[in-house]
């Protein structure tokens, strides 16, 4: 085991567990489980974790589409947004993740908003 996040934390399988269940809460969420109707769950498990793996200093690469193409179809609105985010912490604080992973976890999220949403904040816009 190394000294990155992604080691601390347990490695492949633990991230894999946290990742399985934030997806899984995802998908069965009121508020944005309609834009998964579609989607492959196998992949998007996929995808999250590499994505997850990367900024957490493990050894996987994201390989799957730019995020502002793939969310582009989806009017993926900024109360959307803060809602995955906010399943995501439930999420790492359910698997009992140290705090600063939760908050590099959670600033990466926020660093991605420009390509998910066109909304600056997580406010309702007229």
């Amino acid at each position: 085991m190394g000294d990155s996040a992604y080691d601390r934390l347990g490695g492949e399988q633990a991230l894999r567990a946290i990742i399985d269940d934030f997806v899984d809460r995802m998908f069965g969420d009121l508020m944005i489980g309609f834009f998964f109707r579609n989607a492959d769950r196998a992949r998007v498990k996929d995808k999250e974790f590499e994505l997850a793996a990367n900024v957490l200093g493990g050894p996987f690469e994201y390989t799957g589409q730019p995020l502002r193409q793939a969310h582009a179809a989806h009017p993926i609105m900024g109360g959307h947004f803060a809602r995955r985010s906010q399943i995501l912490r439930e999420t790492l604080a359910a698997h009992g993740v140290p705090a600063d992973i939760v908050e590099l976890l959670l600033e990466h999220t926020e660093s991605l908003r420009d390509q998910i949403t066109n909304q600056p904040d997580s406010q309702c816009v007229d």
